[in-house]
């Protein structure tokens, strides 16, 4: 039973330090404010609104 929590413990911690990485990559595409937020959604893998979130933090 141990285990298995460490395991699923150690999955989550895994999706979140991916979904802050593809965060941070998005947030790097607005800052150089060269490509539309549609495309920067689909090549970091995130919702259209989350890059619009991003985009409000960053102003």
């Amino acid at each position: 039973m141990r285990k298995e929590a460490a395991e699923e413990a150690a999955k989550e911690a895994a999706k979140k330090a991916d979904l802050e990485a593809r965060k941070s990559v998005a947030h790097n595409m607005i800052r150089d404010g060269k490509l539309p937020l549609e495309d920067i959604a689909k090549y970091s893998k995130l919702s259209l609104d989350e890059v619009k979130e991003l985009t409000e933090q960053n102003n």
